[in-house]
């Protein structure tokens, strides 16, 4: 029987460090960097595979593991069969008990809820300012050439200097950096 953690964020920017000091009891922690949109979370999937009968796993918030009630779950069904329990830290929900399961159904639910209702919201938000025309959004880096860029920080500009002369946000540069020619972050980035 191990106790088996995971932890996830969002962005390559965000830390994992809170997440894995609660975690820090588990025998073995899956981690990831990728947002919870996303159906291909690979090391979700490698826990799921890893855990048998008797484990459990630990996560520190519902969020971090399903982006919504269904898949949530989903997952919890996938475990239960398993005969793995789930244990989610800040709300102190557990699957072994049937109480347990019924918390979780329920709070996963209302978590869902929760987060349509404030995209809704950002939704009219957003509307409301384009109409008023005070909404622009923000510039996709996909509209600057990545060759450009990589041109720019290969004749050694700034990334200060860069972005003035492209118009666009250092961390967009780093973006593009990162995805293409990570072997150029050390000139100047």
């Amino acid at each position: 029987m191990a106790t088996v953690g995971y932890a996830r964020v969002s962005t390559n920017g965000q830390s994992l460090d809170t997440q894995l000091e609660a975690l820090s009891g588990c025998e073995k922690i899956f981690r990831e960097k990728i947002s919870g949109a996303k159906d291909d979370r690979p090391e979700l999937h490698a826990l799921l595979d890893f855990v048998r009968e008797g484990d459990v796993v630990q996560v520190t918030k519902l969020d971090r593991l399903a982006r919504n009630t269904r898949h949530l779950l989903e997952v919890s069904e996938y475990l239960q069969v398993k005969g793995v329990a789930l244990n989610i830290l800040n709300i102190g929900i557990n699957t072994a008990t049937p109480t347990g399961k019924l918390m979780l159904t329920m709070i996963g639910a209302i978590a869902t809820f929760e987060r349509e209702m404030m995209l809704e919201r950002q939704a009219e938000g957003i509307a409301l300012a384009k109409q008023k025309g005070k909404y622009t959004g923000r510039k996709a880096t996909a509209r600057i050439k990545t060759k450009e860029i990589i041109d720019l920080v290969e004749k050694g500009l700034s990334k200060a200097e860069i972005s003035r002369q492209l118009g666009i946000g250092i961390t967009s540069i780093y973006r593009v950096i990162r995805a293409n020619r990570p072997d150029l972050l050390g000139n100047g980035l």
